[in-house]
C-alpha cells in the first residue's frame, strides 16, 4: 500500500467490519495461550494487530515491506521494522506467534514465505494465517489490490505442512457473504475496502459476520480462509 491507502486503512480500520472480525478472531486465538508472550506481526500495515496483542499483554513486534507501513506503525507506538516476508529480519525460534494476516495472496514465492513463519517460530509455537479463499470468485479487485492468488483449502494446507507445520485448524469466514459479494466485486475493480461504508451498510455485514460466528459454518465455501498451525516441538 501506499501512503494515502494506509492512511485510509488507520482512519477506517477501527469501525469498519472486516477489521472488526479480524480483531474477533485473534482475540479468540489468543484464549487458547495460557499466557502471553512474544509475536510477529508480518505485514503489520498501521499496527493494529500489534496494539490489539499488547493490550493482551503480549509483546509484539511489526514487520512490512513499505517504509511508510513501518513508519505509520511506529507513530502509533508499535515496534515495527522494514522486512520481506520471505527473508524476515528476525532470529530463529524466537516467537510464541506469528501473524500473517491478508498477506501471502500477494507473495509470488509463498512457500519461501511460509518456511519463514516456520523458521520464526519457537517449537510449540503457534502460526495464524488468513488469506481469501476460492479462485472461483477472481475479479478485477483482486488484481487491484494486488493478490496473485486465491487459495482452496487443499492449496493453504498444502502450504502450511509444506513449511513443516502441523495445521490444527482451518476455517472459512464470509460464507453468509460469498453470494453477495462475488457479484459485487464482478462489477467493479476499485478499492472498496479502504473506502468509508454506510454506518447501515457497515453495521449489517457486522451483523452477519457477528451471527455467522454462532453458527456451524466453518466447513461451508466462503470468502476467506483462516489456518492456525504449530511448528512441533
Amino acid at each position: 500500500m501506499d501512503t494515502i491507502e494506509l492512511q485510509r486503512v488507520a482512519r477506517i480500520e477501527n469501525d469498519n467490519w472486516w477489521y472488526r472480525e479480524r480483531r474477533d478472531v485473534l482475540t479468540a486465538e489468543l484464549l487458547r495461550f495460557s499466557m502471553p508472550g512474544t509475536a510477529v506481526d508480518i505485514g503489520c500495515a498501521s499496527g493494529a494487530a500489534c496494539r490489539l496483542l499488547a493490550e493482551h499483554g503480549w509483546h509484539a513486534t511489526g514487520i512490512d515491506l513499505s517504509p511508510d507501513a513501518v513508519s505509520l506503525a511506529r507513530a502509533h507506538g508499535t515496534e515495527a521494522y522494514e522486512g520481506d516476508a520471505r527473508y524476515l529480519p528476525l532470529p530463529p525460534s524466537e516467537y510464541d506467534l506469528a501473524l500473517a494476516l491478508d498477506v501471502l495472496e500477494h507473495i509470488e514465492d509463498d512457500a519461501r514465505a511460509a518456511a519463514e513463519i516456520a523458521r520464526v517460530l519457537r517449537p510449540g509455537g503457534v502460526a495464524l494465517v488468513s488469506v481469501p479463499c476460492d479462485m472461483a470468485l477472481w475479479s478485477a479487485h483482486d488484481v487491484a489490490v494486488g493478490r496473485v492468488r486465491r487459495y482452496t483449502r487443499r492449496a493453504l494446507t498444502e502450504l502450511v505442512e509444506g513449511a513443516g507445520l502441523v495445521l490444527e485448524g482451518l476455517w472459512s469466514r464470509g460464507v453468509l457473504l460469498r453470494p453477495l459479494l462475488r457479484r459485487f466485486r464482478h462489477r467493479t475493480a476499485r478499492r472498496e475496502d479502504l473506502a468509508p461504508l454506510h454506518p447501515l451498510a457497515n453495521e449489517a455485514l457486522r451483523l452477519s459476520a457477528a451471527l455467522e460466528r454462532r453458527l456451524p459454518l466453518g466447513g461451508c465455501p466462503g470468502t476467506r480462509l483462516f489456518a492456525r498451525a504449530r511448528r512441533p516441538g
